[in-house]
């Protein structure tokens, strides 16, 4: 990796900027696909297999063979591990659910806010090199939890364990269609396709794309998300071992993720670049965590409270903190999706099993998103009851406000209960 010495400030948005391409091109790319299946629905979904994915689809639903012969394709060890990690994630996204509570705000008038399940939500799950079988437990233990009653999977992969999961999380349907025009069946719906009203799942920038446009069309998605990232602030107390391990553990992901290694010790740099490439050559995808290490960068700052600034601006999705006193440290981080510290806690066991969620805001958006939880699967709805007690209380109050608003109908609606009790 590079090392920059001590940027200047001014310099920090060229140097945190992310390798994406331009998203008018691609939005440019993508909008005639969208408009495709939104006027030809399934015949446009096996046209755009054929040219796209080179499959020739006689039925779009997944085969219920596939579905059946699933679980006995995989390992017992695997099926363990799967196991494992959906009890893991359940654990963790059980305790999200939230009890009403009551609350008198003044005598006789109570309010409170119940959770209910989005009824019908899609989840994206795509193909290429990885089956990422690990990304149907990440959405679908929370949309099993919140009580969704209709989950939609759509992948261009009929990877065993990818069914297997989809199988244990409760999905209902799934269908073998993907890139941007899965994105948009599930928006608009098709014969074989329903319609959902939220989409989840991560994606390439066309899938992304696909995602945004259809938000721009009031479709409500997870986030916006795109190509995979991670930050390490490594110290002294830090194993150049572990941290190369997992700059290349994402870097691994894709050409176009990028990694970013923070520091305020040079000799640490050094050591960290020399463990990288000594483990860069002995993986199977060395070809693409080498062009995305060729994205990516190594600064050299000052002192802790730089290092903690730059990482707050560079916002990053992972954030791994190998530094001494790393819960602490934790504390000063406001932008990032998830937080891993320590030197035994790598961003992998994130990414599978801890039981954190893995859906996570990519790009900068962790200045204001959050990644996926159970709150993403349900809707809050607000009640309020007010008795005789209570719109005697709070409707002077009421009137006048409406009084100063103009909104005369608004008074009248609490005046005439006032009236009727007198």
């Amino acid at each position: 990796m590079q090392i920059i010495p001590f940027p200047q400030k001014s310099d920090w948005p060229s140097l945190l900027a992310r390798p994406t391409q331009s998203m008018a091109a691609i939005e440019k790319a993508v909008a005639p696909i969208l408009t495709q299946v939104r006027t030809e629905g399934d015949a446009a979904l096996k046209a755009l297999a054929l040219k796209f994915d080179k499959i020739e689809l006689t039925d779009i639903a997944m085969p219920q063979a596939a579905l059946e012969a699933a679980e006995s394709q995989l390992s017992d060890e695997l099926k363990t591990a799967i196991h494992q990690a959906y009890h893991n994630i359940r654990a963790f996204h059980q305790t999200q659910h939230q009890p009403i509570q009551k609350v008198e705000t003044m005598t006789g008038v109570t309010c409170w806010r119940r959770s209910v399940g989005i009824e019908k939500v899609g989840l994206y799950i795509p193909g290429g090199s990885a089956p990422l079988f690990s990304t149907v437990l990440m959405l679908g233990v929370p949309a099993q939890l919140a009580g969704c009653r209709e989950v939609v999977l759509c992948t261009p992969s009929d990877h065993p364990a990818i069914l297997y999961a989809a199988q244990l999380v409760g999905v209902t349907k799934v269908f073998r269609i993907g890139g941007a025009q899965a994105i948009a069946a599930m928006a608009y719906g098709t014969a074989s396709i329903p319609k959902v009203y939220k989409i989840f799942g991560p994606g390439n920038q066309y899938v992304t794309a696909a995602k945004m446009l259809l938000a721009k069309e009031g479709m409500a998605i997870d986030m916006p998300a795109g190509p995979s990232e991670v930050a390490i602030y490594a110290d002294k107390t830090a194993v150049p071992a572990f941290v190369a391990a997992d700059l290349l553990s994402q870097a691994e992901h894709g050409e176009d993720s990028q990694v970013l290694l923070v520091s305020t010790d040079k000799k640490v740099l050094t050591a960290i670049n020399l463990a990288l490439m000594t483990q860069l050559e002995a993986l199977p995808r060395k070809e693409i965590a080498r062009k995305a290490i060729e994205n990516s960068k190594a600064i050299l700052v000052e002192t802790a409270d730089e290092a903690i600034e730059l990482l707050n601006e560079y916002a990053a999705e992972h954030l791994i903190l190998s530094v001494k006193e790393a819960e602490a440290m934790s504390e000063r981080i406001v932008n990032a999706g998830s937080i891993f510290l320590g030197n035994y806690t790598p961003e992998s066991c994130g990414d599978y099993a801890s039981g954190t969620n893995h859906t996570l805001p990519t790009n900068g958006h962790a200045r204001a998103y959050s990644g996926v939880s159970l709150d993403s699967f349900v809707k809050k709805i607000t009640v309020q009851h007010i008795n005789e007690e209570g719109i005697k209380n709070i409707g002077q109050t009421v009137e006048n406000m409406a009084e100063a608003e103009g909104l005369h109908a608004h008074k009248r609606a609490v005046s005439l209960r006032l009236s009727s009790l007198k």
